[in-house]
Parts: structure tokens; sequence; C-alpha cells
């Protein structure tokens, strides 16, 4: 029997988060509730749940900070909910990492819908780390190696090579955008998509795999380091 996704509500109007915790309990998640932003990612960094649902307006710490600071170490899949409807708030939302959102009021039905659209699109539990043994990557020295062979990688594609194979995941450009920068700066999807370029094209000389990192259409983008993607020889 497999074990259930946990998620966890960080949700200050208690009556809701008790409700959407009802719905998520009956289609056999594991839940828990957590009513102020106080606190939030130390338990995110202590015991790591597969989804957060993370409201904006908390108590003690803003939700949109707390999604910041948990992207700086999890990629974990976050869906915000917010009451806040206007264009800049959703899109602020989105450009910080998060996967989804939901604005209120919500309907619990939709809410267990688009938790389930996230978890099977990001694929966080559904798949286990990829076997990267041939991929050997010091971060304390930032060096990355291929059976040996050295590949010399900027700073900032050594963090984007690092950050994709912690997991068999999709990442958006969101996600991907507000990790690999350290100081925080905003870059366009071209920039990204540069990086990417270049970073595949990099594996591709060293492994001869012919796709390792992989486009998804409309999400982002997906390492690929089975060997049975490689050339014939």
């Amino acid at each position: 029997m497999s074990t259930p996704n946990k998620i966890l509500i960080v949700e200050d109007e208690v009556e809701l988060a008790e409700i959407i915790g009802d719905y998520l309990i009956a289609e056999e998640y594991e839940v828990e509730l957590i009513h102020t932003g106080l606190g939030v990612v130390e338990q995110v960094r202590r015991d790591p749940p597969d989804l957060i649902l993370l409201d904006i307006m908390l108590p003690v710490a803003d939700g949109l900070d707390i999604c910041r600071q948990v992207r700086k170490f999890s990629n974990l899949p976050i869906i915000m909910m917010t009451a806040k409807v206007d264009e800049i708030d959703r899109l602020l939302g989105l450009d910080i990492g998060a996967d989804d959102y939901i604005c209120k009021p919500v309907r619990p039905k939709e809410v267990v819908a688009r938790v389930r659209a996230v978890l099977r699109r990001t694929n966080w539990t559904l798949n286990p780390p990829q076997d990267t043994d041939r991929l050997q990557l010091d971060e304390s020295q930032r060096l990355a190696q291929w059976d040996g062979q050295a590949l010399e990688l900027t700073p900032v594609e050594f963090r984007l090579l690092n950050l994709l194979v912690k997991g068999a995941r999709v990442y958006t450009r969101s996600v991907l955008m507000s990790v690999i920068y350290e100081d925080g700066r905003y870059v366009d999807d071209r920039t990204i998509d540069s990086h990417i370029k270049n970073l595949r094209r990099k594996l591709v000389a060293v492994s001869k795999i012919k796709n390792p990192i992989r486009s998804v259409y409309g999400l982002g983008y997906k390492i690929e380091l089975d060997d049975l993607n490689k050339e014939s020889e």
C-alpha cells in the first residue's frame, strides 16, 4: 500500500483550513494545518510535505515571503491561496516560484482537484530520483563531472544542473528563476532558455545523450539521463 501524499495547509481562517483538510483527508491525503506564518519555513525544512497550500495574507509572516524562503532550499509544489484577485498579485505569486494559485472564496472540491493536478504534473512523489551515478556534483567546490570528465560550467549553470537532478519532475521557469540566481535578480524566460541551451550542449558533449534536458511544452524543463536515450555508437 502506497504512502499517502502529505499536504501542509497554511491558512489563518481556521474553519476554512479544517474544511479543506477534511476534503483532502476524504481523498486519502495526509493533512497538517498551520494557522500562522510563524515557523512555517522551519517546519518545512524539518519535515517537508509533498505539497503546500499557502495563503498569502497570514499573521506574522507573509505567504509570498514564505514561498521565497522555501524556494531557496526546496522545490516541493506550492499552491497559493489569495483573496486578492488583481492580476499583479496573481502573477507575483507565480513569479516567486509557486506552481499554481487559487482565488478565494475557494471551493473545496476545486482545491482537491488542483492539488491532484499539481502533484501529477510535478511528479513530486510519483517518480523516484534518477540514477545519476555517472554524473558527480560537488556542491562545496561547484564541480561537475560525467564519468570522471569535467564539465566546464558557469556558477549559474552548476546551480541549474544541481537543481534539475534533485528530483524526477518538471521545473517551471519561475522556479528556476527564483532559485538559480542567489542575489534574487529578475531575469526573463529567454535568459533561462539560454542557460538551458548551453547546459544541454555541454551535457550532450560528454554524455552522448540525445536530449538530456527535455522541454515540456507549457510547463518547463525536466532532466532525463536515461542511457536508453543515447545515440547509437
